[in-house]
């Protein structure tokens, strides 16, 4: 048995949605699953598996930042077999053209997490990348549900409160960096190490250039077309 998600084995399935906000993991599986159950309460981390037009699917809350969502990720790979993961976040726009609510797929994940460090050494610089075939996917279901979507490159962080935000921001801009959150370079690189599919959707909660921001309500139950993405992009 894993030691955070304390599930017996076969009751997670191959393909799991990750959102950080346990909470939402709960709306989703209310919303979306038929028949879902929960399968996990360990440290209010909420997991569910049910139904979507079925198949057979998971959500799993994973908690905020690269450690935690490493934990949890990790368990679901080695713990439960899970083969294709995805997360369903939010994230900061950077860019004036991706809007408050916009749906983000993030093509690349550039970080300043010293996790990648600690595991390549110094001399390695490893580019995390999501699975191209997911990602496909998921542009293609997008633009089939008449979905608006953007693709881009994204920043991962390992602070939410950082001195050097702005500098951070003003050189991502630079750079053509569309979004920051705080998960898909763990994502992808597990994804690249373990063989598995992965691929980050986010729904954007807030912008970064304006300071517009959604409520707390918001991101917990209202960013729906990413989910209907995502699980197109399981069973397409």
């Amino acid at each position: 048995m894993s030691t955070h998600i304390t599930a017996e084995k076969g009751m997670v399935a191959e393909c799991v949605l990750l959102p950080g906000d346990p909470l939402r993991a709960e709306h989703i599986a209310s919303t979306f699953f038929k028949n879902p159950v929960k399968y996990n309460e360990t440290r209010g981390m909420y997991g569910f598996t049910g139904e979507w037009n079925g198949h057979r699917v998971s959500v799993q809350g994973t908690g905020m930042g690269m450690p935690s969502f490493s934990i949890y990720a990790n368990e679901l790979i080695d713990f439960f077999g899970c083969k294709k993961l995805i997360r369903v976040g939010t994230c900061g726009s950077n860019n004036k053209n991706l809007k408050l609510r916009d749906v983000f797929i993030a093509q690349s994940a550039n970080t300043d997490s010293g996790m990648n460090a600690d595991r390549f050494g110094s001399s390695f610089h490893f580019a995390p990348v999501p699975s191209f075939s997911l990602m496909y996917k998921a542009y293609e279901e997008a633009v089939k549900a008449g979905i608006p979507v953007t693709v881009g490159p994204c920043f991962s962080s390992d602070k939410f409160y950082d001195d050097r935000h702005d500098e951070k921001m003003a050189m991502m801009h630079k750079l053509g960096i569309m979004a920051e959150e705080m998960e898909a370079a763990e994502l992808y690189t597990l994804g690249a190490l373990k063989n598995v599919e992965t691929l980050a959707l986010f729904t954007v909660s807030d912008d970064i250039l304006t300071g517009e921001q959604t409520t707390a309500k918001e991101r917990q139950t209202t960013f729906n077309n990413m989910i209907e993405i995502a699980l197109r992009s399981f069973f397409s």
